[in-house]
């Protein structure tokens, strides 16, 4: 039997474990960290459950496929709550707009804030469901591995003006400035500037209204734990607390696997759900390959950082949606300083995670659970010690989040906490503290992004964040069905 490795198991590894393992190849996933889930980490802190990354599951059936392909059903292992509004968007002058797939509901407040704008939103959503079908169906889980494949895309991508920016097309659809960010913020979440960012990514919004907006009972690490649960079932091998120090190499191949505690074993294929980076520069450092690949990678754009306060507090806020953006005094100006000047503002804009008013059972009885994070400079760009300022700046967060939506939020803290750029570089090996890695700009996608299939080590792959497609749940596991065909389809001709 065929023998697979997969370093790390986030979300992208996990999804690439399990297509491999359910097609007979004999796959261990070995993880550095105490438990599975990379940025879907979890802490348990007084009785409360926090998630440490992402809390928005849209394109369910990406993820019930992986349990399609055995012939078990993903229902066994997790149950998926719907979230409803999806979000809720404030800002600082009063507005408050709900977004969900209500059409009448979301027709009546875009018509309060601009008449016009209702069918210039319905004329956008038509525009997102072509960018959904040609960016995300048709090429969100190929492999991009020479320039012929993007020429081949190309004439599409042209079509639908892929060059400009989702805030320019927004903008060309809709004149309200609310709707505008509202319809635009979403690049946000897989760590893009909606000023910069391809406008293929307004797919998200198809994505969206199409699958929902879901939230997996028991917290996001809930379901990372049913693919782990599912992925052991098949037969699946999962090695925590080891991490990977080096890709092993014998000439242009990739032999195994060697880890801090001197365990080492040999594979006929191994893939990478690490830091694009990290498995470059440091996995590869005895190689030609990796030490190239690092030099050509720190050229590149990286997308931003997050910084994130964690806090359980007394009292239920049933008032409060599960998330909530609140948009400060500045939208480009303000992402101009996070994107491009490194500058940690002294206004922010704040995503706000309530998972309680979902799932209760995520706080003890009478209080709630909650994260709010603001996107900050990555540490190439803001070189600053997270340690000194951290509480300081999670403290303005905090009596930001008092003043504007949860009076008396100090009187009731239980606990709290906070993670820094520095944290995602040091727990998760992040390039600079990445939240993202690679930014997503059109000069970064697709063939031009990380390959899926090293282009020198051919039975070196890699899946997650920092090769195509990108970040964001759908992504990662889009990435992991592309990387799956092709080492299947290798390793069967091998």
């Amino acid at each position: 039997m065929m023998r697979a490795a997969v370093i790390g198991a986030g979300f992208g590894g996990l999804a690439l474990a399990i297509r491999l393992q359910s097609a007979g190849i004999e796959t261990t996933i070995v993880e550095g960290r105490d438990k599975p889930g990379g940025r879907a980490y979890q802490w348990q802190r007084e009785g409360f459950t926090f998630d440490a990354g992402p809390t928005v599951i849209t394109d369910p059936d990406c993820l019930a496929d992986l349990w399609r392909l055995s012939g078990r059903d993903i229902a066994e292992d997790v149950e998926l709550l719907p979230v409803s509004p999806f979000y809720r968007l404030m800002w600082p002058d009063g507005t408050n707009f709900d977004y969900s797939n209500d059409d009448e509901a979301l027709a009546r407040q875009i018509a309060a804030l601009n008449p016009e704008d209702v069918a210039g939103y319905k004329r956008f959503l038509g525009y997102s469901g072509e960018v959904y079908r040609e960016g995300y169906e048709k090429l969100g889980h190929v492999a991009f591995l020479d320039f012929a494949s993007m020429i081949k895309a190309a004439p599409q991508l042209m079509r639908n003006q892929a060059w400009r920016s989702v805030y320019s097309i927004v903008a060309s659809y809709v004149k309200d400035e609310h709707l505008r960010q509202a319809l635009s913020f979403h690049t946000l979440l897989v760590g893009g500037n909606p000023f910069s960012t391809s406008s293929i990514y307004a797919l998200i919004h198809a994505l969206e209204k199409r699958g929902g907006v879901w939230f997996p009972k028991g917290g996001t690490h809930a379901l990372i734990g049913a693919m782990v649960t599912h992925f052991q079932r098949l037969g699946g091998t999962l090695r925590l607390g080891d991490p990977v120090v080096a890709i092993d190499t014998l000439g242009d191949r990739a032999t195994g696997l060697s880890c801090a505690s001197g365990w080492s074993a040999p594979f006929d294929a191994v893939a990478s759900n690490a830091d694009v980076m990290h498995s470059y520069r440091d996995l590869l450092a005895h190689s030609q390959r990796g030490r190239r690949a690092a030099q050509a990678l720190s050229r590149k754009r990286y997308s931003p950082s997050l910084f994130v306060v964690h806090f359980g507090i007394r009292g239920a806020f049933p008032g409060i949606p599960h998330h909530s953006i609140l948009f400060g005094p500045r939208y480009k100006d303000l992402l101009t300083d996070i994107y491009d000047h490194g500058v940690l503002a002294r206004d922010f804009s704040l995503y706000l995670h309530h998972p309680t008013v979902t799932d209760p059972a995520l706080a003890p009885e009478g209080c709630s659970t909650f994260y709010v994070l603001a996107p900050v400079p990555h540490m190439g760009k803001l070189p600053v010690d997270w340690d000194e300022i951290g509480p300081a700046y999670a403290d303005r967060i905090l009596d930001h989040l008092e003043a504007r939506l949860i009076p008396g939020l100090r009187e009731r803290l239980v606990t709290r906490f906070h993670y820094t750029p520095a944290d995602f570089a040091q727990d998760l090996n992040a390039h600079m503290g990445s939240a993202f890695s690679l930014e997503p700009l059109l000069t970064q996608s697709a063939f031009f992004r990380v390959h899926n299939r090293d282009d020198r080590i051919p039975n070196l792959y890699f899946t997650g964040a920092g090769t195509h497609p990108g970040a964001g749940i759908p992504g990662v596991v889009g990435s992991a069905k592309a990387t799956a065909a092709l080492m299947l389809d290798d390793l069967r001709r091998a």
